[in-house]
């Protein structure tokens, strides 16, 4: 066994983990969700909802680049700051309002004392967020851009999934593997906005270092690492190829079937991991292609293992072909 094979599978190893705790984590975070209103559509069936997607993705891919063309992504890394500062505001919702009900005790049955409790979990949420936002702009080293792309893919993940149905998101999933495809293949515009992001430093990507002494910012282009031929000496895996095989975890968990009380049931909890496995599946395969070196489309092959998950994982515990569907 040699060093570098050592290196490359501790490296896809670790990614795995990364996966599948985001995932888990956006499990976590739906329940609460729900509960709260956080749902971002009020029809999550209707199939508009993947048109506007789609729309909106390439449009941002459109910006980013025309920006990036000219040497000025200032204005996007702010705006990706402040929407990764108000999606860590959601998530930090959740763990502060439990801390200050649980430190309240009695005093969250007191009306005189409920909005209080509400704008101190707010603050705190708002502080929280922004204090890590402002730690990324200043300091952006792998670990802080790691820990952000968890929670802020986290929170993403469990609106998306919370917000839309089984049919609109098998439609934008396999939407979006063939602009992917397409993108990296073919036009080869998605490595101009991955080394865009890179060069930023932005919380849209994850890294996953080969080697103890790496730092990432002193990470090179992706295009001049490309060109050189420089080793590698990290694993990037774009926030997107995480989000969206997960957003069909979340769906499953929360449309398939739920309880009286409004929580899953464990027959949707069941396919939720059947579609992640299928989904960790599809990412093994990936890696293979990866390991040889070259950019890859990350989409098709996770998509398409999260939709055969969740479809092997249905027939055999709803035992019909409806896929939750109709």
């Amino acid at each position: 066994m040699t060093a570098k094979w050592t290196e490359e599978h501790r490296s896809v190893i670790s990614m795995g983990l990364i996966f599948s705790f985001t995932v888990i984590f956006a499990m976590a975070l739906s329940i609460p969700f729900v509960s709260m209103g956080y749902q971002a559509f009020e029809d999550p069936n209707d199939l508009r909802i993947p048109l506007m997607y789609i729309i909106l993705i390439m449009a941002f891919s459109f910006v980013v680049l025309f920006l990036a063309k000219r040497r000025k992504l200032g204005f996007i890394q702010g705006l990706i700051l402040f929407a990764s500062g108000l999606a860590m505001m959601y998530v930090f919702f959740i763990p502060y309002g439990y801390l200050i009900g649980f430190l309240a005790g009695d005093l969250v049955y007191y009306r005189d004392y409920v909005e209080a409790l509400g704008y101190l979990v707010l603050l705190l949420s708002v502080g929280t967020s922004a204090g890590l936002t402002y730690l990324l702009y200043r300091y952006p080293e792998w670990y802080v851009v790691d820990t952000i792309g968890i929670i802020v893919g986290a929170g993403i993940i469990a609106i998306l999934g919370i917000s839309l149905g089984i049919l609109p998101l098998f439609i934008l999933m396999i939407a979006l593997a063939i602009y992917d495809a397409i993108s990296v293949y073919k036009t080869k515009h998605m490595i101009d906005l991955a080394d865009a992001i890179i060069e930023k430093r932005l919380p849209v990507v994850l890294v996953v270092p080969k080697k103890k002494d790496y730092s990432f910012k002193k990470q090179p282009g992706l295009k001049k690492s490309l060109d050189e031929g420089l080793k590698r000496e990290a694993m990037f895996m774009g926030l997107g190829d995480i989000v969206f095989p997960g957003s069909l975890v979340i769906s499953a968990m929360t449309f398939l079937s739920t309880s009286a009380d409004g929580f899953p049931t464990g027959k949707s909890v069941a396919v939720a991991l059947c579609t992640l496995v299928g989904a960790l599946v599809g990412y093994s395969i990936l890696m293979r292609f990866v390991l040889k070196g070259r950019p890859q489309a990350g989409l098709p092959l996770l998509n398409a293992g999260a939709i055969l998950g969740f479809t092997i994982g249905y027939f055999v515990i709803f035992q019909d072909i409806g896929l939750g569907i109709w």
